[in-house]
C-alpha cells in the first residue's frame, strides 16, 4: 500500500502521518510540498524518475492550498490523465468552502476531510481513509 501525501504545512504533514500511524493504516508514505511535485511524481519527472522508487499510489491525500501549482489544478490534471484518474483521492484542507467541496465532488474524489472539524473528528476521519485505497 502507497500513500501519496500532497501537503506543504509540515506541522500538518506530521499531524497526518501521526494519525496514519496511531489507526496503523498499513502503508508506505510519500511526501510531496507542493502541486508541481505532486504531478512531477505521478508522471515520473525531475526527482522521481524512478518509478520502482517512486511508485504510483493506491491512495492520495491531496491539500487544495498548495504553492506553485493549486490542488485543484493539480486534481483536474490527475482526472484528465488515463493511466492516472482511477486513483482514489481525498482532500485534506483547511478550507470548508462549499465550492471547493462541490468542486472537488465533481472531479470525483472519493473523500473530504476538513482539518478545521477538531483534532479528534480529523483523527478517526482521516484514520479510516484506508477503505479508500484501491
Amino acid at each position: 500500500m502507497i500513500i501519496l501525501i500532497a501537503e506543504d504545512n509540515l506541522s500538518h504533514q506530521k499531524i497526518t502521518e501521526y494519525i496514519l500511524k496511531k489507526n496503523n493504516v498499513p502503508a508506505k508514505y510519500f511526501v510531496v510540498r507542493d502541486g508541481q511535485e505532486v504531478l512531477d511524481y505521478l508522471f515520473h519527472k525531475n526527482n522521481y524518475t524512478d518509478s520502482e522508487k517512486y511508485p504510483i499510489p493506491n491512495l492520495i491525500l491531496l491539500d487544495l492550498n498548495l504553492p506553485k501549482r493549486d490542488g485543484r489544478e493539480v486534481l483536474k490534471l490527475i482526472k484528465e490523465e488515463t493511466s492516472l484518474k482511477n486513483i482514489p483521492i481525498v482532500i485534506v484542507s483547511t478550507s470548508d468552502r462549499e465550492e471547493d467541496l462541490n468542486y472537488a465532488t465533481q472531479m470525483g474524489v472519493v473523500g473530504y476531510i476538513s482539518k478545521s472539524i477538531g483534532f479528534d473528528n480529523f483523527s478517526v476521519e482521516l484514520g479510516s481513509v484506508i477503505k479508500y485505497a484501491r
